[in-house]
């Protein structure tokens, strides 16, 4: 019923403009609306949207929330360090110097959080 139809993702946030600045500034995404509930955020060109959640309250998930599959996941790395993003380091995963750790399967994966404490990841493979 739904495989044909857009997925939609959310997130919160409790502060919306240290957010909005996060989302756009240095992840590059854009901000199609911002209204007294939430951010909308384009995510890729297929039209993906992020509801980013104005909230007052938030306890962040100790999981991954939202990721990205990238060409390159050592480019972009080293430009999001670039744009200010610290990668998190996490026990028991043998991460490289640049905090990506390669999986059984061969996918490498980093992981970042937003300024609420959302964690996000960018992966290849």
């Amino acid at each position: 019923m739904l495989s044909d139809e857009k997925v939609m993702t959310f997130l919160a946030t409790v502060d919306a403009g240290r957010a909005r600045r996060f989302y756009e500034d240095v992840l590059g995404l854009s901000v199609v609306s911002d209204d007294g509930f939430a951010l909308a955020v384009t995510v890729d060109g297929g039209g993906t949207m992020l509801r980013i959640q104005k909230v007052e309250s938030f306890r962040p998930h100790p999981f991954t929330a939202l990721g990205w599959q990238v060409a390159d996941v050592g480019g972009t790395v080293t430009e999001l360090g670039a744009r200010g993003v610290r990668f998190e380091r996490f026990e028991g995963l043998e991460q490289d110097d640049a905090g990506i750790w390669t999986a059984p399967s061969g996918t490498r994966v980093a992981w970042f959080k937003d300024p609420d404490g959302n964690v996000l990841s960018v992966s290849q493979g």
